[in-house]
């Protein structure tokens, strides 16, 4: 089965800031047709998510299919608040690169 990474199938992947609580993830695409084929994959799901973080399920707040604007959002509850002590990325923008290299079927 051939494969493309998630990156070469979207146009922006990124990590920000959702307020003190959260970190909210968006995958965008160019066009409807690889948004269709990674949406259509089923790869992309909180299951998988969670395991790709190594977070339990219940700390993804939302997943979010949004067809209107080609994109893929899902949001994750924090383990401590935005700069609190101990914790690592205050603005949430360095969470993303276990997002490009996944696989997607694409025949």
């Amino acid at each position: 089965m051939k494969t493309m990474k998630l990156v070469e199938l979207a146009k922006t992947i990124r990590s920000k800031n959702a307020g003190t609580d959260r970190i909210t993830f968006d995958i965008i695409f160019r066009d409807p047709e690889n948004y269709e084929l990674v949406k259509k994959s089923g790869v992309l799901n909180p299951k998988f998510i969670a395991e790709l973080y190594g977070i339990p399920e219940s700390r993804i707040a939302a997943f979010v299919e949004f067809d209107p604007g080609y994109a893929i959002k899902f949001t994750i509850n924090r383990q401590k608040p935005s700069g609190s002590f101990g914790e690592g990325d205050v603005f949430g923008c360095q969470q993303y690169p276990p997002l490009l290299d996944i696989e997607i079927p694409v025949e």
